[in-house]
């Protein structure tokens, strides 16, 4: 669990950029931001704030910690797409404008065992979960990062990876960029390679996490998701992000998680 208690602040819009398609990136400068470890995640306010209250639309959006870049102001950022009325007023933001958060939120990702291999699949907006961990991880031992989108467009934050100097390998599902086909079948074929134990981690759309836990399975490696469920407040008051456990109980991914063992999810009414 994170011991930090979460900081509500009015952050300060330090830049918001388009980086093509619907994929944008958004920093925040946070007066007194206590940090965050790597699958922390942040509620944002859906657009900055402004002289009047806005209720349309009403709930903040919850949104992965990308990194975390120290300065005098701590800065955090976020990479979002901007597909619906919330992330649509929320990339109209402009550079001194002030975005609601609350975070840090959430239960973060374990790091691997020195000498382990960490491997990392991200898809979609998931990839966004990714980067502080992979930065983490790679003192501990060898790190591959395993990037899935539909398009070469629709991908996030690869260059950022790269830059980290870990393995990168990518999977487009109309072969526009790397290998064509998805993410998980790159997985498949990592951990069917020689070498130290292996522990995944992944994010994404749910039919991927699940697979990517299966395949884990399959080869013995112990596998941590993050769940990307909606929510309304981040704290389990709610109830709005509920899933099952495969042990038939219920948790809910604001508190419990976002990030749990792959085994012990109850795919099959997961949403």
């Amino acid at each position: 669990m994170n011991p930090t208690l979460p900081l509500r602040a009015d952050a300060r819009v330090a830049e918001n950029r388009c980086e093509g398609g619907a994929n944008h990136r958004l920093r925040l400068a946070i007066d007194g931001w206590p940090g965050a470890r790597p699958g922390h995640f942040v509620m944002l306010s859906p657009g900055a704030r402004g002289a009047a209250p806005r209720f349309d639309p009403l709930l903040p959006r919850p949104m992965a910690v990308y990194r975390t870049l120290p300065g005098a102001v701590p800065e955090i950022e976020v990479l979002y797409k901007a597909t619906g009325r919330g992330t649509q007023l929320l990339a109209e933001a402009r550079a001194g404008e002030c975005v609601r958060v609350v975070g840090p939120l959430g239960v973060p990702f374990a790091l691997p065992e020195r000498g382990q291999r960490a491997l990392l699949v991200g898809g979609g907006t998931g990839i966004a979960s990714l980067y502080e961990l992979a930065s983490q991880a790679r003192a501990r031992g060898p790190v591959a990062v395993l990037l899935g989108a539909r398009s070469a467009g629709d991908l996030m934050g690869a260059d950022d990876f790269a830059a980290l100097g870990v393995e990168l390998r990518v999977a487009t599902e109309d072969g526009s960029r790397g290998r064509r086909g998805l993410v998980t079948e790159l997985l498949e074929a990592a951990l069917a390679e020689p070498g130290p134990t292996a522990v995944v981690y992944a994010c994404g759309p749910t039919p991927m996490m699940r697979r990517a836990g299966e395949i884990a399975a399959a080869h013995g490696a112990r596998c941590e998701v993050s769940l990307e469920n909606r929510m309304a407040c981040g704290f389990g008051v709610c109830l709005g992000c509920a899933v099952p456990r495969a042990d038939g109980t219920i948790a809910l991914v604001c508190r419990d998680g976002p990030v749990f063992d792959a085994a012990a999810v109850g795919w099959a009414n997961v949403p």
